[in-house]
């Protein structure tokens, strides 16, 4: 009953952006993969580089193409449908770990945090995952050992080997849709085998804890069936060995994993103002519980949350080459909820501190932080969309016939007319990114392109502006990925050309150059026939 309500609420809250194009890893790698799907019936995609994710995203939005038909808005539509099924789970489990005014608010503030915000309308396998994963722990936690309060173990499903079933139906889901969803079940099922080897000789607990041990790593199979599919098809086990490099093998460096490790520590606490409600629980925790206060969260269900809490905090801190904030959607309703449930124990005007942090969450969707970040973590990169979409349609318009010199996701988003940006493929010359380095390359072969998009890669403050991210910069740069893009002057000055149009939103900017070039031509007779 609670469904409709809530998708109305997101669809209404992200009625002005179910028209934009897809965005960066949605047009580079998601709506490609399930556009294949979707006209050819392969899960292997054919017109991309295959990176081995799980096909399940795929599917879904293909099978909801051949109802709502390709369009962006349809699209949209299924995520903002995924996002609010996430939100009744994060509903679910608050309700069933706390009380009802804690699932309320829990729901409100995940729904409005910028970065769930965003990624509710944003075709990412991130969306889908957090879905599954959500209603996975819902079923897992609904166990009498785990709930709050005598009521809520009155109320607790009687079926243990039905929620068992489920969650394992949900994580597997999950691990389907992307590959590091399994960290979450497979460190529950550590916890069970933990808690197995405590009580060896107590035949109902050792019944309960094995159901749930074979339960939490049975989504290990469907993931390796997949594997295996992927490697009969392609020789490759996790995708072509550049993106095994980039997101594994080249990210075991000590240093690095420390860095990451403080990165996603931030991640979970501060980023996208989260610091607001956190704060606010620690100095609440230091006030002694009010009279009355309702029953915390159990000791069971706050070891299981912290165990994984950790293991995705270790585990992102190794796994991917950038770290997106994404990887970490479900983490964040777990984080706010144990927040809120702090207030209540503590506060008697709790609701105060749920205000304050909706107001913080609802200011960071359009008021960037002081420091760099990826534009998808908040409206950013509806900026950057609404940027590149009118510089694909001013080459369109002026230079229709060019080669467009160019860098990722620009190069998906002019040759491939499906994902918004242009009615017709658009030749380019690729980039990887507009730092000096690159631009310095491209100049020497000045014949290769017309016309050059430049845009920016990454969001950060302005140079007269406070950035609290200027000390790791060097750090960034080495292990992370992260470059200066040059100015749009700056490269027009380096390769020869003519600014003809440029644009900014809130720190994000774009530009088109144009370059006259002379040619010399030669007139060659045809060879005379004897």
């Amino acid at each position: 009953m609670l469904y409709p309500l809530l998708f109305a609420g997101v669809y209404l809250s992200h009625i002005f952006l179910l028209r934009l194009p897809y965005y960066w890893d949605e047009a580079g790698y998601y709506i490609p993969a399930a556009w294949d799907f979707y006209r050819t019936g392969s899960l292997i995609p054919q017109t991309t580089i295959t990176n081995a994710h799980p096909p399940l995203p795929s599917i879904l939005l293909a099978g909801w193409w051949h109802i709502s038909g390709y369009v962006v808005s349809g699209t949209r539509t299924l995520v903002c449908m995924v996002a609010t099924a996430a939100l009744l789970g994060v509903y679910k489990l608050a309700k069933t770990l706390t009380n009802i005014k804690v699932a309320a608010v829990t729901v409100l503030l995940t729904a409005t945090y910028p970065v769930w915000f965003a990624q509710s309308t944003l075709a990412h396998a991130d969306i889908f995952a957090a879905a599954f994963t959500l209603w996975g722990l819902s079923f897992y936690f609904d166990r009498n050992e785990m709930a709050a309060s005598p009521e809520q173990q009155e109320n607790s499903s009687p079926s243990t080997h039905k929620n068992q079933l489920l969650a394992a139906t949900m994580f597997s889901c999950a691990a389907l849709s992307k590959e590091t969803s399994i960290v979450t079940p497979v460190a529950l099922a550590l916890w069970e085998f933990a808690s197995l080897l405590k009580n060896p000789r107590n035949q109902p607990s050792r019944s309960t804890h094995g159901g749930w041990l074979l339960a939490l790593v049975t989504p290990v199979l469907p993931l390796a069936a997949w594997y295996g599919y992927h490697y009969h098809c392609t020789g490759f086990i996790f995708g072509n060995p550049e993106f095994l490099r980039y997101n594994a093998t080249a990210n075991l460096d000590a240093f690095r994993v420390l860095l990451s490790l403080w990165h996603r520590l931030l991640h979970l606490t501060a980023h996208m103002n989260l610091f607001v409600p956190v704060v606010c629980a620690v100095a609440a925790y230091r006030i002694p519980p009010v009279a009355g206060a309702s029953k915390p969260i159990s000791q069971e269900a706050l070891k299981a949350g912290a165990i994984i809490l950790f293991a995705n905090w270790i585990a992102f801190s190794i796994l991917g080459g950038a770290l997106l904030t994404r990887y970490l959607l479900p983490m964040y309703p777990l984080v706010l909820m144990l927040c809120i449930s702090i207030w209540q124990r503590h506060l008697h005007r709790w609701g105060l501190l749920a205000a304050l942090s909706g107001a913080a969450f609802i200011a960071g969707i359009w008021i960037n932080p002081p420091y760099s970040f990826a534009p998808e973590d908040n409206l950013s990169y509806r900026d950057m969309v609404v940027l590149h979409q009118q510089a694909v349609g001013f080459i369109d318009q002026h230079y229709p016939g060019g080669t467009v010199l160019t860098a990722w996701p620009a190069t998906s988003e002019l040759m491939r007319p499906e994902l918004g940006y242009s009615d017709r493929p658009v030749k380019t010359a690729a980039l990887q990114n507009f730092s000096i380095e690159q631009i310095q390359q491209a100049a020497f072969d000045p014949g290769a392109y017309d016309v050059a998009l430049v845009f920016s890669t990454k969001w950060k403050p302005a140079a007269n502006h406070l950035n609290l991210g200027w000390l790791n910069e060097s750090t960034d740069k080495r292990y992370f990925d992260f470059h200066q893009d040059l100015s749009p002057s700056e490269i027009a000055s380096l390769l020869h050309g003519e600014i003809v149009w440029q644009a900014q939103r809130n720190g994000e900017w774009a530009a088109v150059l144009h370059f006259s070039r002379i040619v010399e031509a030669n007139l060659i007779l045809p060879a005379r026939v004897p």
